[in-house]
């Protein structure tokens, strides 16, 4: 079951944080989610805009995302071209689960098309799992975006819809 996030949720989500940051090293991503991030205030940001939401499994939490509509300032420029650049998107962010916890990111991206046809995400070059599961769900590489601090991150989108 997917919800939306509250503050009460907000330690649970720093827990599926720290797990994917450990599943992250372990892989060899040794540079994404540095210096705190993501941290309570990113969380709470979510939770005003409404994107904030929870993934749980027999009630209890095992992922969360940030789901949010363009636009998003860091798209607005690609090194590369998006596959539909006219019609209104949401983004999906800062995706963490338990590792024992399967098929969290399908469950994600299942709900998130019930909400928009048109979905983008990025990811960090050394995210080798999240690049996987990405590419696994259908969505399109398009390109390279640069976030504010310059850094490189993939850009991926899906259409659920033709053009």
């Amino acid at each position: 079951m997917i919800r939306k996030a509250t503050i009460e949720d907000i330690p649970a989500a720093m827990k599926l944080f720290t797990a994917a940051k450990v599943i992250m090293r372990s892989d060899g991503n040794m540079t994404q989610w540095e210096d705190g991030y993501p941290n309570e205030e990113i969380v709470r940001s979510d939770i005003s805009k409404n994107g904030a939401h929870i993934v749980e499994h027999e009630g209890k939490p095992v992922g969360y995302f940030a789901l949010l509509p363009s636009p998003e300032p860091t798209y607005s420029s690609i090194n590369g071209k998006w596959l539909d650049d006219m019609t209104p998107y949401f983004v999906i962010h800062r995706i963490a689960s338990f590792p024992e916890s399967h098929g969290v990111f399908r469950e994600i991206i299942e709900y998130a098309l019930t909400v928009s046809g048109n979905l983008r995400i990025d990811t960090h070059r050394d995210n080798r799992i999240m690049r996987h599961v990405i590419g696994k769900a259908g969505f399109s590489y398009c390109g390279v975006i640069k976030l504010a601090d310059g850094s490189e991150r993939l850009a991926f989108q899906i259409l659920a819809y033709t053009l």
